[in-house]
């Protein structure tokens, strides 16, 4: 378990540094704010790693550890289960960037497609009709006016309209074109764009990586030739 003892003291060495540095906290709170401060940094970390970490058993097995109560598992089985996780670990760093992301692309896809009232269009665009539409729907050739949020598969927002916009549709992503052409006007609808129908392989600048979908709320307001 040496990693995991090494990463927490490192944590508790950081800590107690940065609580040297702030001497407005009182010795009343210290302790809390040290103890509260280790779990959040260790969480994080933890997040990063083993994102489907069971919460309780970490607690459990901190718990027992700190206060010197026996373990549910002996040594022997922790280490090899300790020494399996590193081998992962070291597989999963060898598989390139582009499979990685591939990957969690598609498990988003999946969970998405699996969501109550989705339904998938042409090249695996999905879809949820919040608001229904009655008017036209639009060409290929056509503008669209619009209002819009763009988040990426963690929530982030990356691009929303402050004001309705007017868009050609053979100027956008092939996913807006394409799921457009399918809303009548007064629709609105939540869409999960593949990156093979937004930006690919070479994502978006600093805002969009390389094969990330995209998630848009968009609400079709008019369209003209």
């Amino acid at each position: 378990m040496s990693r995991y003892l090494f990463l927490v003291f490192g944590l508790a060495i950081s800590v107690a540094d940065a609580s040297e540095q702030s001497p407005s906290k009182t010795n009343a709170t210290a302790p809390h704010d040290l103890a509260y401060s280790l779990g959040a940094s260790l969480g994080e970390r933890l997040r990063q790693e083993v994102p489907d970490l069971q919460i309780q058993a970490l607690l459990d097995g901190l718990k027992q550890a700190y206060q010197g109560e026996p373990l549910a598992l002996d040594n022997a089985r922790i280490e090899q289960i300790l020494t399996e996780h590193e081998a992962q670990n070291a597989a999963n760093a060898q598989i390139p960037q582009s499979e990685k992301a591939l990957a969690a692309e598609q498990q988003f896809l999946n969970r998405e497609k699996a969501a109550k009232g989705v339904r998938e269009l042409a090249n695996g665009i999905l879809l949820t009709e919040l608001t229904p539409g009655t008017g036209n729907k639009p060409s290929a050739g056509d503008e669209v006016q619009v209002k819009y949020v763009g988040q990426l598969p963690d929530g982030t927002v990356f691009d929303q309209s402050a004001q309705p916009q007017w868009f050609r549709l053979d100027s956008v992503i092939s996913g807006w074109s394409s799921a457009l052409q399918q809303m009548p006007v007064g629709a609105k609808w939540r869409l999960v764009i593949p990156s093979a129908q937004a930006y690919g392989a070479d994502g978006a600048g600093e805002l969009i990586a390389p094969y990330t979908p995209l998630v848009f709320e968009i609400e079709l307001l008019g369209t003209r030739h």
